[in-house]
């Protein structure tokens, strides 16, 4: 999210999460202030290869809900900065990218330090690539960590994210698809997204 209007027209339709890129190298870039919001909201800062301090900073200017690590941190740095937010409620969630292949053997350092795992598509922009990647790979998934499912999904994937979801049921994993994250699908340019779409994607998702 980007422009204070939509943030609080998107905020009308009560997503779980609600995401704030902090990263100067994308047209996403969020420098702005956050409107009210509804409490039940979870404010999500996004980083990429930022220090601690950085994300400390904006837990307290921006009241951070939940912290998305997008950026190759390691687990090592995932453990300080659990330590750091061990008073908080904050979540970290650590972003894996995945394309054709993925060795899910690399999740296991992480494992005591994230709340959850979120799997998108590689591309080469941070924030958006609008590509989807093949969500059978999940199907080896070791972790009993639930993750996010996020890279391209837009209304087009609606059936897809359907039959995915009877896929995880029949292999019993069905408990560990915590949430769907959207983005660029829906956006009529970076950052501004299109509230009549989420709204049907919303309820047909129900």
């Amino acid at each position: 999210m980007k422009h204070p209007e939509n943030i609080q027209e998107v905020a009308a339709l009560q997503p779980d999460y609600m995401g704030f890129i902090f990263y100067e190298k994308t047209p996403r870039f969020f420098d702005a202030e956050i409107p009210k919001i509804s409490d039940s909201i979870k404010k999500t800062g996004v980083f990429v290869k930022a220090a601690i301090a950085e994300i400390l900073a904006k837990i307290n200017e921006y009241k951070l809900d939940a912290i998305q690590l997008h950026g190759g941190e390691s687990a090592e740095f995932c453990a300080k900065l659990k330590t750091v937010l061990k008073e908080t409620n904050i979540e970290i969630i650590k972003v894996f990218s995945v394309k054709s292949e993925f060795d899910f053997n690399q999740l296991a350092p992480f494992e005591d330090y994230v709340d959850y795992f979120l799997f998108d598509t590689k591309g080469k922009h941070k924030g958006g690539n609008g590509e989807t990647f093949d969500w059978t790979l999940l199907k080896e998934y070791p972790s009993e960590k639930p993750f996010f499912l996020s890279g391209g999904i837009g209304l087009e994937q609606l059936e897809d994210l359907k039959k995915f979801y009877v896929y995880l049921t029949k292999i019993g994993k069905e408990h560990l698809l915590y949430a769907v994250d959207v983005n660029s699908a829906f956006e009529t340019e970076p950052g501004l997204k299109n509230t009549k779409k989420l709204k049907q994607f919303v309820d047909e998702m129900i």
